[in-house]
């Protein structure tokens, strides 16, 4: 019997506590364990809002609207250019940007004093719609319009664009 004694010296629950510890941490642990990663679907890149938008172009079988856009950034690079700023130059300008001559009208430089005008006004017939420029002392602006009764774009007197 001594040797059921010397088991009774070293009890149970020494071995069989840490024993049981240690197989539940295996088990615990076994879940760490990465595995293969899963196929996903990748979502399509998304465009960022950041791209440029390309400069506006000319369209001369367009409307009056649809060129808007390069014919003020046109005449807004002009102007930002400085120097002379009167008639000829911004219908030398558009020519120079695509626009025919033979469709532009200006109004005089000039007043009938001999001053220098305060605006003038230019402008591009295209199809039944114009294209109306200002410059002077209020900056520029622009607009759209219908043909005139006349087939003209502007009213009153107009210089000839004879160069």
């Amino acid at each position: 019997m001594s040797g059921v004694r010397g088991l009774q010296r070293f009890p149970l629950r020494r071995v069989i506590v840490p024993a049981a510890v240690g197989m539940l941490a295996v088990t615990a642990l076994a879940g760490c364990v990465p595995s293969a990663p899963t196929p996903t679907k990748s979502a399509a890149p998304v465009a960022s809002g950041s791209a440029t938008p390309a400069p506006p172009t000319i369209n001369l079988t367009g409307t009056a609207n649809q060129n808007k856009p390069y014919f003020d950034m046109v005449n807004q690079k002009l102007i930002a250019a400085g120097g002379d700023l009167s008639g000829r130059p911004f219908v030398d300008n558009l020519v120079k940007a695509g626009y025919p001559k033979a469709d532009m009208e200006v109004t005089p430089d000039r007043t009938a004093a001999n001053l220098a005008a305060d605006n003038i006004q230019f402008s591009i017939r295209l199809g039944t719609t114009c294209l109306i420029g200002q410059y002077g002392n209020i900056g520029y602006a622009s607009t759209v319009t219908k043909v005139l009764g006349t087939g003209r774009c502007l009213i009153g007197t107009t210089r000839p664009i004879d160069w």
